[in-house]
């Protein structure tokens, strides 16, 4: 029972009906309202027409929707009974009997149906319900509050505070903060992790936030929760790889129903713009490490060149052929599962092979692209992702290749003798340390550490083109960096 004090134009002692002109249970009931009133006292409180119901001495205004929302409305009519101030009764929808119960004989409605549900209150429709919060109630926010004046651009507000990753971001109002937590069943107090480079702590509403900033909208936040809590694991190194002068960032790759559910692309396009979830969830990565954790470019982010991949990198693997293992289940993760892997990508590179028409053609061809990353002569410095597009994806398939027999037969093809690696060979002073080669004698080197090549598919249909993203040489301390899949949390 609500303990709820009426304002003055309601009645300390009697009823309240709150109605909305847009529905039908509502205009049924007008009838009712009109005999409750001359028994009174009655007030109605109307969300959408101030001239709804007819024939009600007090009909009280509510298109700013506070009153409903201070009584808590969910559904339209609602009948309320008030004692002393204090709400003792209510009834939502028309049902005669309960009608008859809060309000008496007044409330017989005689001809209409015994029962018929209500309709959804205006306070509750999607984005209403937080905005009225922030208006209106306790927000439970804890992040301080900037202040913006009436005058002022609030993107341009953002842009002075250093909130913006060099593209103008969306302001975190109160509403949009509340809109976007609505998203997780998770506690907005809830330390998710620290972040690098300051170790700051940061809650889920400082995700939400930085969500907000990057124009997430709120059911992407289980996946970016989810990429937050993987790019956090020790492994993958995150304070490393900010401050490193190389060009990679977090690449983010996407399995299972959560990418479906919130229409990641893995088609057409893939690794570029135009889709919302691939643009603004690798986005709000890099603005919470930026706004939470300090790294700014220029300061501890080091980075030589960088890449454009540093605004965001995110996309999802094309899962659209049963036959095909996903990546998420080959590192790990159970089938059917919506699971995040980060790797520390450079930018894409392109691979073009418009000839091979036969697996072990393709695969000497794709070798012959995988070697260069890093540097021809590099081997174990930094890993690497293939993204196979779905015309060189079929000439696998064609063959009978699925996932394993490609990746073994890349390793194989991607061996090479330690004298054509070795610092000075062919001329060239790149290369492995003479002492590494002569303690392995002239034994076949390989390029990747062991499960550092990862393949993916994604892409449009047309093209013999598939993609490498190289990685960082930070990998080459297999034991203390690698990249990291984590199951998402609905």
């Amino acid at each position: 029972m609500l303990a709820f004090m009426p304002d003055s134009l309601l009645p300390t002692n009697g009823l309240v009906i709150v109605a909305k002109r847009d529905c039908p249970t509502c205009v049924l009931v007008e009838p009712v309202m009109q005999s409750l009133d001359r028994a009174g006292p009655l007030a109605v409180v109307s969300q959408d027409d101030p001239t709804f119901p007819a024939g009600v001495r007090s009909v009280i205004d509510d298109h700013e929707l506070e009153r409903s929302f201070r009584l808590n409305i969910e559904a339209v009519p609602t009948l309320i009974r008030f004692k002393d101030g204090r709400e003792v009764e209510r009834t939502v929808g028309w049902e005669r009997k309960e009608w008859l119960r809060v309000a008496g004989a007044a409330a017989a409605g005689d001809g209409l149906p015994d029962w018929q549900p209500g309709c959804g209150s205006k306070s509750v429709e999607p984005g209403v319900h937080e905005a009225l919060i922030a208006r209106y109630g306790e927000s439970g926010l804890k992040s301080r509050e900037i202040a913006v004046g009436n005058w002022d651009d609030p993107i341009e507000a953002c842009f002075e505070r250093g909130w913006s990753d060099g593209l103008p971001v969306v302001p975190p109002t109160d509403e949009r903060i509340l809109r976007m937590l609505g998203g997780t069943h998770r506690k907005p107090d809830e330390v998710v992790g620290l972040i690098p480079p300051n170790l700051a702590p940061c809650t889920v509403e400082k995700v939400a936030i930085n969500a907000v900033l990057a124009g997430c909208k709120p059911e992407y936040m289980p996946v970016v929760l989810g990429v937050l809590e993987a790019a956090l694991d020790p492994l993958f190194v995150l304070h490393g790889l900010l401050c490193t002068t190389h060009f990679s960032g977090p690449l983010v790759i996407i399995n299972g129903p959560a990418a479906k559910a919130i229409g990641m692309n893995s088609g057409v396009n893939a690794l570029g713009q135009g889709n919302r979830a691939n643009a603004t969830i690798g986005r709000a990565l890099q603005l919470i490490v930026r706004n939470v954790g300090g790294g700014l470019p220029g300061a501890i982010d080091r980075a030589t060149l960088g890449n454009p991949g540093k605004y965001t990198f995110c996309f999802a693997e094309d899962e659209s052929d049963p036959d095909w293992e996903p990546l998420s289940v080959r590192r790990g993760i159970a089938a059917g599962k919506s699971a995040v892997t980060l790797f520390h990508g450079e930018g894409v590179n392109g691979f073009i092979d418009q000839k091979s028409r036969t697996p072990e053609e393709l695969v000497r061809s794709l070798a012959m692209g995988l070697f260069g990353v890093g540097h021809p002569k590099l081997c174990l410095a930094g890993n690497a992702v293939l993204v196979l597009s779905p015309e060189h994806y079929k000439i696998f398939k064609d063959g009978g290749w699925g996932r394993r027999q490609i990746e073994d037969a890349l390793y194989q093809a991607l061996k090479r003798p330690g004298r054509d690696l070795v610092q000075g060979a062919q001329g060239v002073a790149e290369g492995l340390p003479a002492q590494f080669v002569d303690k392995l004698g002239d034994k076949m080197i390989d390029k990747f550490q062991p499960d550092g090549l990862l393949i993916v598919r994604a892409g449009g249909e047309a093209g013999l083109f598939s993609a490498i993203i190289g990685g960082w040489p930070g990998q080459s301390v297999r034991d203390e960096c690698q990249a990291v899949t984590r199951e998402i949390s609905p």
